[in-house]
């Protein structure tokens, strides 16, 4: 089984790449929805994060859970503390089950900062150019231009990645030139 790792920073349009994946019948892992599943049920969340303003009527939110960490890194480091043990068993779960098919897909876009590149075979990059991503953001998200460039700035930037890409597609079009990129890709 090939294992490859669907990245891109924010709003770059991996979940674009991740429909059109699985509608070619690929399995995908989108760990994105690990994570909030994680925050949701985690003891060790509720109880790292119980004295901050993080919780509407005795519920995280994440939005407010995402104001915090993204303004203090000690906190958001305590995060990644604990969610990414836990999305790496997720992961390995995830091959386990699907040990028969020739090769899946993980959407992970912290792939570097978590440092869990160990886990793929091959990693498939998603470049948008900087100015798109931050438009999308601010559109998609209903962020001031001010808080979507902190939740781009937490990330790796993009050209430090690509570099460490199997392959790369650029999502700076359309969505058919962004397919007909894969189609050439999953072919090869």
């Amino acid at each position: 089984m090939i294992k490859i790792a669907l990245v891109g920073n924010i709003a770059s349009g991996k979940s674009t790449v991740q429909s059109f994946l699985i509608s070619k019948g690929y399995s995908v892992l989108d760990t994105d929805d690990v994570a909030h599943r994680l925050l949701e049920d985690s003891v060790d969340v509720k109880n790292t994060f119980k004295d901050y303003d993080v919780f509407e009527n005795g519920v995280l939110s994440r939005v407010k859970l995402g104001k915090l960490i993204f303004s203090n890194n000690e906190m958001k480091l305590a995060l990644e503390n604990i969610l990414h043990p836990l999305i790496r068993n997720e992961i390995e779960e995830f091959f386990n089950a699907n040990q028969n098919k020739k090769s899946v897909f993980v959407a992970i876009p912290l792939l570097f900062e978590a440092g869990m590149e160990d886990l793929f075979d091959k990693i498939l990059f998603v470049y948008t150019d900087d100015n798109i991503r931050l438009e999308r953001l601010m559109k998609r998200n209903n962020y001031t231009r001010e808080y979507a460039q902190i939740r781009m700035n937490s990330q790796i930037s993009q050209d430090k990645k690509v570099n460490k890409a199997d392959y790369v597609v650029y999502n700076n079009s359309t969505v058919n030139d962004l397919e007909e990129q894969l189609i050439k890709l999953l072919d090869e």
